[in-house]
Protein backbone atom coordinates (compact mmCIF):
# COMPACT_ATOMS: atom_id res chain seq x y z
CA UNK A 1 0.00 0.00 0.00
CA UNK A 2 3.29 2.12 0.46
CA UNK A 3 2.15 4.44 3.17
CA UNK A 4 4.61 6.74 4.58
CA UNK A 5 3.73 6.89 8.29
CA UNK A 6 1.84 4.50 10.83
CA UNK A 7 0.26 6.21 13.73
CA UNK A 8 -0.92 3.90 16.32
CA UNK A 9 -3.46 5.38 19.18
CA UNK A 10 -4.46 4.02 22.29
CA UNK A 11 -7.80 6.04 23.04
CA UNK A 12 -9.33 6.88 25.98
CA UNK A 13 -13.10 7.80 26.69
CA UNK A 14 -12.65 9.58 30.00
CA UNK A 15 -13.62 12.60 31.57
CA UNK A 16 -13.55 15.41 28.79
CA UNK A 17 -12.42 16.60 26.10
CA UNK A 18 -10.00 18.78 26.92
CA UNK A 19 -8.96 16.69 30.52
CA UNK A 20 -5.29 15.46 30.05
CA UNK A 21 -5.32 11.78 30.24
CA UNK A 22 -3.26 9.51 30.67
CA UNK A 23 -4.57 6.60 28.89
CA UNK A 24 -4.59 8.62 25.47
CA UNK A 25 -1.16 7.40 23.97
CA UNK A 26 -0.19 8.15 20.68
CA UNK A 27 3.11 6.26 18.55
CA UNK A 28 4.30 6.40 15.14
CA UNK A 29 6.40 5.37 13.03
CA UNK A 30 7.86 5.87 9.37
CA UNK A 31 8.45 2.82 6.47
CA UNK A 32 12.39 2.46 7.87
CA UNK A 33 12.05 3.42 11.27
CA UNK A 34 10.29 1.50 14.67
CA UNK A 35 7.52 3.55 16.58
CA UNK A 36 8.14 6.04 18.58
CA UNK A 37 5.70 7.92 21.20
CA UNK A 38 4.46 11.55 20.36
CA UNK A 39 4.32 13.46 23.15
CA UNK A 40 1.36 16.17 23.16
CA UNK A 41 2.84 20.00 22.40
CA UNK A 42 4.24 21.90 25.91
CA UNK A 43 1.82 23.26 27.86
CA UNK A 44 0.07 22.90 31.68
CA UNK A 45 -1.35 19.29 30.58
CA UNK A 46 1.39 16.33 30.87
CA UNK A 47 -0.54 14.02 28.65
CA UNK A 48 -2.87 14.65 25.34
CA UNK A 49 -6.70 15.57 25.26
CA UNK A 50 -8.86 14.07 23.19
CA UNK A 51 -9.50 17.70 21.48
CA UNK A 52 -5.41 17.93 21.10
CA UNK A 53 -4.99 14.91 19.24
CA UNK A 54 -8.44 15.46 16.50
CA UNK A 55 -6.32 18.60 15.85
CA UNK A 56 -2.67 17.56 15.53
CA UNK A 57 -3.94 14.76 13.58
CA UNK A 58 -5.47 17.08 10.78
CA UNK A 59 -2.59 18.39 10.50
CA UNK A 60 -1.06 15.14 9.94
CA UNK A 61 -3.70 14.17 8.06
CA UNK A 62 -3.35 17.23 5.54
CA UNK A 63 0.78 17.10 5.10
CA UNK A 64 2.16 16.05 2.11
CA UNK A 65 2.92 11.94 3.16
CA UNK A 66 0.99 9.71 3.28
CA UNK A 67 -0.14 8.26 6.44
CA UNK A 68 -2.36 5.27 7.90
CA UNK A 69 -3.83 5.92 11.35
CA UNK A 70 -5.51 3.27 13.20
CA UNK A 71 -7.21 4.24 16.69
CA UNK A 72 -9.09 1.84 19.48
CA UNK A 73 -12.57 2.43 19.30
CA UNK A 74 -15.38 1.12 17.43
CA UNK A 75 -16.39 3.72 14.68
CA UNK A 76 -19.87 2.78 13.92
CA UNK A 77 -22.64 0.29 15.75
CA UNK A 78 -24.36 -2.90 14.43
CA UNK A 79 -27.42 -3.74 12.47
CA UNK A 80 -29.53 -3.97 14.83
CA UNK A 81 -28.97 -0.02 16.04
CA UNK A 82 -29.66 1.15 12.62
CA UNK A 83 -33.03 -1.02 12.52
CA UNK A 84 -34.25 0.20 15.82
CA UNK A 85 -33.83 3.61 15.19
CA UNK A 86 -34.93 3.69 11.26
CA UNK A 87 -31.36 4.68 10.39
CA UNK A 88 -30.08 4.72 7.02
CA UNK A 89 -27.20 2.91 6.16
CA UNK A 90 -24.73 6.23 5.31
CA UNK A 91 -22.02 6.57 7.56
CA UNK A 92 -21.15 10.25 7.20
CA UNK A 93 -25.29 10.82 8.22
CA UNK A 94 -24.91 8.36 11.29
CA UNK A 95 -21.71 10.82 12.68
CA UNK A 96 -23.98 13.74 12.20
CA UNK A 97 -27.12 12.28 14.07
CA UNK A 98 -24.80 10.59 16.73
CA UNK A 99 -23.27 13.52 17.67
CA UNK A 100 -26.49 15.50 17.81
CA UNK A 101 -27.46 13.17 20.50
CA UNK A 102 -24.32 12.34 22.00
CA UNK A 103 -22.30 16.31 21.72
CA UNK A 104 -19.47 14.39 23.61
CA UNK A 105 -17.08 16.54 21.99
CA UNK A 106 -18.42 19.56 24.26
CA UNK A 107 -15.34 21.31 26.33
CA UNK A 108 -17.09 20.40 29.16
CA UNK A 109 -18.95 17.44 28.20
CA UNK A 110 -18.38 13.39 30.26
CA UNK A 111 -20.11 10.66 28.17
CA UNK A 112 -21.82 9.85 31.78
CA UNK A 113 -23.42 13.36 31.67
CA UNK A 114 -25.05 12.11 28.22
CA UNK A 115 -25.82 9.01 29.59
CA UNK A 116 -27.51 10.65 32.49
CA UNK A 117 -29.39 12.86 30.69
CA UNK A 118 -27.85 16.03 31.70
CA UNK A 119 -26.68 16.74 28.47
CA UNK A 120 -27.99 16.05 24.86
CA UNK A 121 -30.52 12.96 24.12
CA UNK A 122 -28.82 9.99 24.11
CA UNK A 123 -31.48 7.77 25.60
CA UNK A 124 -33.26 8.99 22.14
CA UNK A 125 -29.79 6.38 20.87
CA UNK A 126 -29.01 3.59 22.63
CA UNK A 127 -28.47 0.26 22.30
CA UNK A 128 -28.56 -3.38 23.46
CA UNK A 129 -24.83 -4.66 24.99
CA UNK A 130 -25.65 -8.00 23.83
CA UNK A 131 -25.79 -6.34 19.98
CA UNK A 132 -22.31 -6.66 18.49
CA UNK A 133 -20.88 -5.95 15.18
CA UNK A 134 -19.59 -8.48 12.31
CA UNK A 135 -16.10 -7.42 13.09
CA UNK A 136 -16.28 -7.68 16.96
CA UNK A 137 -17.93 -11.50 16.87
CA UNK A 138 -14.92 -12.47 14.37
CA UNK A 139 -12.53 -10.67 16.98
CA UNK A 140 -13.25 -12.91 19.12
CA UNK A 141 -13.31 -11.22 22.28
CA UNK A 142 -14.10 -7.91 21.88
CA UNK A 143 -17.31 -6.07 23.81
CA UNK A 144 -20.03 -4.15 22.25
CA UNK A 145 -19.80 -0.68 21.70
CA UNK A 146 -23.21 -0.42 23.96
CA UNK A 147 -21.47 -2.47 26.68
CA UNK A 148 -20.52 0.29 29.76
CA UNK A 149 -18.89 -0.14 33.02
CA UNK A 150 -17.16 -3.50 32.54
CA UNK A 151 -13.40 -3.89 32.61
CA UNK A 152 -11.80 -3.67 29.60
CA UNK A 153 -15.12 -2.18 27.49
CA UNK A 154 -14.89 0.37 24.63
CA UNK A 155 -17.95 1.93 24.77
CA UNK A 156 -16.83 4.58 26.43
CA UNK A 157 -13.94 5.35 24.24
CA UNK A 158 -16.74 4.76 20.97
CA UNK A 159 -19.33 7.53 22.42
CA UNK A 160 -16.16 9.81 23.03
CA UNK A 161 -15.00 9.06 20.00
CA UNK A 162 -17.24 9.22 17.52
CA UNK A 163 -18.03 13.20 17.38
CA UNK A 164 -14.13 13.42 16.63
CA UNK A 165 -13.97 11.05 13.68
CA UNK A 166 -16.89 13.60 12.19
CA UNK A 167 -14.59 16.20 13.39
CA UNK A 168 -11.49 14.71 11.16
CA UNK A 169 -13.52 13.90 8.01
CA UNK A 170 -15.14 17.83 8.06
CA UNK A 171 -11.60 19.15 8.41
CA UNK A 172 -9.35 16.39 6.25
CA UNK A 173 -11.75 16.27 3.82
CA UNK A 174 -11.02 14.13 0.51
CA UNK A 175 -7.13 13.78 1.43
CA UNK A 176 -8.52 11.19 3.85
CA UNK A 177 -9.84 7.25 3.28
CA UNK A 178 -11.95 6.37 6.39
CA UNK A 179 -12.11 2.28 6.15
CA UNK A 180 -13.99 0.86 5.01
CA UNK A 181 -16.98 3.10 5.31
CA UNK A 182 -15.34 5.33 1.85
CA UNK A 183 -14.84 1.79 0.44
CA UNK A 184 -12.94 -1.18 0.98
CA UNK A 185 -9.76 -0.03 -1.69
CA UNK A 186 -7.89 2.73 -0.43
CA UNK A 187 -7.43 5.05 -3.40
CA UNK A 188 -3.44 5.87 -4.15
CA UNK A 189 -1.93 8.48 -2.67
CA UNK A 190 -4.44 9.15 -0.51
CA UNK A 191 -4.29 8.75 3.64
CA UNK A 192 -6.61 6.30 5.61
CA UNK A 193 -7.82 6.17 9.23
CA UNK A 194 -8.90 2.81 10.40
CA UNK A 195 -10.61 1.23 13.43
CA UNK A 196 -7.77 -1.15 15.45
CA UNK A 197 -8.34 -3.47 18.26
CA UNK A 198 -4.89 -3.96 19.53
CA UNK A 199 -5.47 -7.31 21.38
CA UNK A 200 -4.91 -8.76 18.41
CA UNK A 201 -1.42 -7.98 17.93
CA UNK A 202 0.02 -6.56 21.53
CA UNK A 203 1.04 -10.25 22.60
CA UNK A 204 3.44 -10.26 19.22
CA UNK A 205 5.76 -7.14 20.24
CA UNK A 206 8.26 -7.22 23.81
CA UNK A 207 6.36 -4.61 25.99
CA UNK A 208 9.89 -3.66 27.36
CA UNK A 209 9.35 -0.37 29.61
CA UNK A 210 5.97 0.60 28.53
CA UNK A 211 2.84 1.18 30.13
CA UNK A 212 -0.08 -0.66 29.05
CA UNK A 213 -1.79 2.39 27.00
CA UNK A 214 1.45 2.58 25.44
CA UNK A 215 2.35 -0.90 24.42
CA UNK A 216 -1.30 -0.82 22.73
CA UNK A 217 -0.34 2.60 20.81
CA UNK A 218 3.01 1.04 20.22
CA UNK A 219 1.69 -2.42 18.51
CA UNK A 220 -0.93 -0.74 16.48
CA UNK A 221 2.20 1.81 14.58
CA UNK A 222 4.24 -1.57 14.78
CA UNK A 223 1.73 -3.72 13.10
CA UNK A 224 0.32 -1.28 10.39
CA UNK A 225 4.07 -0.60 9.50
CA UNK A 226 4.88 -4.42 9.37
CA UNK A 227 1.63 -5.23 7.55
CA UNK A 228 2.25 -2.43 4.82
CA UNK A 229 6.35 -3.23 4.82
CA UNK A 230 5.47 -7.33 4.18
CA UNK A 231 3.08 -6.56 1.84
CA UNK A 232 -0.11 -8.70 3.78
CA UNK A 233 -1.84 -5.39 4.58
CA UNK A 234 -3.65 -5.08 1.27
CA UNK A 235 -5.26 -8.52 1.91
CA UNK A 236 -6.38 -7.44 5.50
CA UNK A 237 -8.23 -4.77 3.80
CA UNK A 238 -9.84 -6.98 1.45
CA UNK A 239 -11.80 -9.50 4.59
CA UNK A 240 -13.68 -12.29 3.18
Amino acid sequence: MDFERFIGIDYSGAKTPTSSLKGLRIYAAGRDSEPREVLPPSSPRKYWTRRGVAEWLVGELQGEERVLVGIDHGFSFPLRYFEAHQLALDWPAFLDDFQRHWPTDGDHVYVDFVRDGAVGHGAKRTGNPRWRRLTEERAGSAKSVFRFDVQGSVAKSTHSGLPWLRYLRERAGDRVHFWPFDGWAVPAGRSAVVEVYPSLWSRSFPREDRTGDQHDAFSVAAWLRQADNDGSLADFLNPR
